[in-house]
């Protein structure tokens, strides 16, 4: 596949996210930036409904391979892309799935919080009328999605009597959590979170790390993270990646505890990375 395809996706809003096999698989994936191959022969597969964290030293293509699963990577004229993702069994890069329903099943949380510079109601409601557009919502029916979905990040009570505020105008913590909020009206299947609470204090990291444990079984979480407590913490399976590729999936548990690669013991025991 090229990064130049127009690519798309017939997935239903409403499919289940539970027993319909693996959220995620990846094939023989390999990307290079021009000439530079940073994902050699990448093959992963993510059970549905867990929480799965990227390890692995700067550089190793973690983050590429977040980018290339919501199809960011593609809109650079230097990026090619070799292979498979699928999400629910459906191939992101098939030439019959639409981008804007790749984006609508594949959720995307970045480093530092991107709320929108409009009213806390509306960055909720944002994805929901774009994916909505032609169609008329009574007042009542948006308010019930804009509490189900600040109420599942936790933010329903603080936030409720200040819908009409700036959204620009929360703490850091409460921004990425609205972040996470404004994804859930569209119903995703898959949540990719890159590094979500690196621009957070120890106190906003714990609250969005309960978060995220929170919406574990709702949803299928991938995350990466370089911040290895966090991964231990935050996570039910971990995958340990090195120059590009994967060296090792496993639980969490069994990965920290007893793994398989010399490799991965000598990063998580510090040693490099």
């Amino acid at each position: 596949m090229d990064s130049s395809v127009n690519v798309p996706m017939n997935i239903s809003p409403d499919m289940p996210t539970t027993g319909l096999g693996p959220a995620l698989r990846t094939h023989g994936l390999n990307l290079w930036y021009g000439t530079f191959q940073a994902l050699h022969q990448v093959d992963l597969t993510i059970r549905q409904g867990l929480i799965t964290s990227l390890i692995g030293p700067s550089g190793c293509g973690k983050s590429t391979l977040l980018r290339s699963i919501n199809r960011i990577n593609e809109r650079l004229g230097y990026v090619r892309i070799q292979g498979r993702i699928e999400v629910l069994g459906r191939n992101i890069y098939d030439p019959a799935v639409e981008l804007i329903q790749v984006r609508k099943q594949i959720g995307m949380v970045f480093q530092r919080p991107n709320p929108l510079p409009i009213s806390i109601r509306d960055n909720i409601l944002f994805g929901h009328r774009l994916h909505h557009r032609g169609q008329r919502m009574k007042r009542g029916q948006e308010q019930e999605i804009v509490e189900e979905a600040l109420r599942t990040v936790l933010l329903w009570e603080p936030l409720k009597d200040r819908l009409g505020h700036k959204a620009i105008e929360l703490s850091l913590e409460q921004q990425q959590k609205l972040c996470i909020a404004r994804l859930l009206p569209v119903k995703p299947a898959l949540l990719l979170m890159d590094e979500p609470c690196s621009a957070l204090d120890p106190k906003g990291t714990a609250a969005v790390e309960e978060l995220i444990w929170e919406l574990r079984g709702r949803y299928t979480i991938l995350i990466v993270t370089h911040n290895m407590a966090q991964a231990r913490r935050a996570s039910e399976e971990c995958v340990f990646m090195l120059l590009g590729r994967v060296v090792e999936h496993a639980s969490t548990e069994d990965l920290f505890v007893t793994p398989s690669h010399s490799q991965t013991a000598d990063y998580i025991e510090g040693r490099y990375g």
